[in-house]
């Protein structure tokens, strides 16, 4: 389908969440284009992005969305953003006695952050030759595009491992008036009045917290056309997990039919943690799960830590990756880059998929918790073919888990949904001669989609499938990490030979990745663990705090009694025929 804009509204619940939003945001604003005279892109960046206007008549293009966070967690960003600027009114001073101003020092900003003010004002472009530049400004939108034109140009180093304390620090675009939100009854820093637990987060969706979101989310509904569903990112591992599980309510409720898509977040590691503290991550999570679940089309944990438990195994490896598990400006680059690609079914210009027709895929059987998987980058060697990178892949797969979920490698999986992301430029079919034979079985196939199809059926080969696949990389513009090992080049390509010692390696300037989310028996696994560690212990004697403002004893261990059923399932110990419920209560 073509031509029709089904719109998604975003919400972000929760500081991670804010992280990997920021970065998944700066590379959609990567990839927009504001010349009339560029060939339409395959992502419809306006199922993402609205159109407005500025009180000086300038044609603004920012996020639909909405993103909440707690008090200090701003920094530097204005909650209502400086697109819309009227200046200061002081027409309301009357005091005419004497004053004595305190004025406190406003936080430091990084130097990407003032580059970017810098860029704003139209300063500091004479310092580089532009005279290489393809992209003619439009009338309307000279100030946008000023700013993401020059900055893809500058392409400068910036280093903010040891600058970046919040995600607006390494944010690059601008955003609506109405989209942030802060929640003024708990702090971002110290200790005291801190969101940490499940009941504090759904005690606060009332009064004006909630007036605040319903007035918010009803403006930006009243603007789309055929608004197609929620894309809801929430942190997993501290209050705003109770938060969420209100709002996905509340949107079940309100926006019935709508495609809730949810993805819960939970970095590798908190500052200042404590065992206490880390029990009170893990019962978020556990909480977090079952109601979000319930309350969304599909539901996604998203991580890069080894398990959701308060004992995990190491972080997630990548091979051509060298981020930091610790910095959360690093891993929540990496699911920004694999979010890039999981969201590309109902994002996409031609043949979208809408929301609901992707959790109907995916969410067989009541079995709405799906696991996703990513290859960041997909190894594909330069000038190679897309046959030649997956024969090199024949022993495993090459995505490693991004949700904490083991692949089985028994060929198991009731659904599956893969995007391949970022092929620009390369083969997808072999290009052997005639009377050539075919290394292989997948080099002797006449399009991309059988290749990788064959590729993956190998794998699980009774397990229905669902493809996409998208020429567009992820574009990776300042200040994205450069987290990349040198044997990528600018493309993200494997490079047949690494750069000469000495050399400084070109900065990856785009990448391929591949992604898949799947509905599996390993889910059962994953869910059983989560219940065993949260029913490890007697909550009423070891953390009695944490029910103290909700939810009460009996609700919890109702949660938990939800949580042991959904990992059923998704259990399969009959060669890959689902069991009757009546079977499996005989186990019991």
């Amino acid at each position: 389908m073509s031509g029709l804009c089904r719109e998604v509204i975003t919400l972000q619940l929760g500081h991670y969440s804010n992280f990997v939003g920021t970065h998944w945001w700066n590379l959609q604003d990567a990839s927009l284009s504001y010349d009339p005279e560029t060939p339409q892109g395959e992502i419809q960046s306006d199922v993402m992005f609205r159109e407005g206007q500025t009180l000086g008549g300038h044609v603004t293009y920012t996020p639909r969305l909405i993103a909440m966070d707690l008090k200090g967690s701003l920094r530097t960003l204005r909650q209502e953003g400086s697109l819309y600027d009227a200046g200061k009114d002081t027409s309301a001073v009357t005091w005419e006695g004497s004053l004595m101003m305190h004025k406190e020092s406003p936080p430091a900003k990084n130097s990407f952050l003032e580059d970017l003010d810098k860029l704003d004002k139209g300063e500091i472009l004479a310092e580089v030759d532009f005279s290489s530049s393809s992209q003619p400004q439009c009338s309307g939108s000279v100030s946008v595009d000023t700013v993401n034109s020059r900055l893809a140009q500058v392409q400068k180093g910036y280093r903010l491992e040891g600058s970046v304390k919040v995600w607006s620090d390494f944010l690059r675009i601008h955003l609506h008036p109405r989209t942030i939100s802060v929640i003024h009854q708990y702090n971002h820093d110290g200790e005291a009045h801190r969101l940490e637990a499940f009941g504090q987060g759904e005690a606060l969706l009332q009064g004006s917290v909630l007036e605040e979101l319903e007035d918010k989310l009803h403006f930006f509904v009243e603007e789309c056309d055929y608004l197609q569903g929620f894309q809801v990112l929430c942190d997993l591992a501290d209050g705003f997990a109770g938060l969420g599980s209100k709002v996905t309510e509340m949107l079940q409720d309100t926006y019935g039919g709508r495609g809730i898509l949810t993805w819960g977040l939970a970095p590798v590691s908190h500052r200042n943690s404590t065992p206490m503290k880390d029990l009170y991550h893990l019962l978020n999570c556990t909480l977090g799960t079952v109601h979000l679940t319930n309350h969304s089309s599909f539901f996604c944990p998203l991580t890069l830590r080894g398990g959701l438990g308060r004992r995990p195994s190491s972080p997630t490896a990548f091979p051509y990756l060298n981020y930091d598990p610790s910095l959360w400006y690093h891993s929540s680059s990496v699911l920004a880059l694999a979010l890039d690609a999981l969201t590309v079914p109902y994002r996409l210009r031609n043949n979208s998929v809408p929301m609901w027709q992707v959790a109907d895929t995916l969410a067989v059987s009541g079995r709405k918790v799906v696991a996703a998987y990513g290859a960041i980058p997909f190894p594909m060697m330069h000038g190679s073919s897309l046959p030649d990178a997956l024969s090199a892949c024949t022993d495993a797969l090459p995505w490693k888990p991004l949700s904490a979920c083991s692949e089985p490698g028994d060929g198991r999986c009731y659904s599956q949904w893969a995007t391949l992301k970022g092929f620009e430029g390369q083969r997808l079919i072999s290009s052997l001669a005639p009377g050539i034979k075919p290394p292989t079985p997948l080099h002797s196939l006449h399009s991309g989609e059988d290749v990788l199809a064959s590729y993956i059926r190998s794998f699980y080969p009774t397990a229905p499938l669902a493809l996409q696949m998208v020429s567009t990389p992820s574009k990776l513009t300042p200040p994205f990490p450069q987290i990349f090992s040198q044997s990528l080049d600018a493309q993200g390509f494997l490079q047949s030979q690494a750069p000469p010692p000495g050399l400084p390696a070109s900065a990856v300037s785009s990448l391929p990745v591949l992604t898949s989310l799947q509905s599996g028996p390993a889910l059962d696994t994953w869910l059983s663990e989560l219940y065993r560690s949260a029913t490890a212990f007697d909550i009423r004697r070891v953390a009695s705090s944490f029910l103290s403002q909700g939810p009460e004893m009996g609700d919890y261990q109702e949660a938990l009694e939800q949580l042991r059923l959904l990992a059923r399932c998704y259990r399969d110990d009959s060669g890959g025929v689902m069991r009757s419920s009546s079977e499996e209560d005989d186990d019991d």
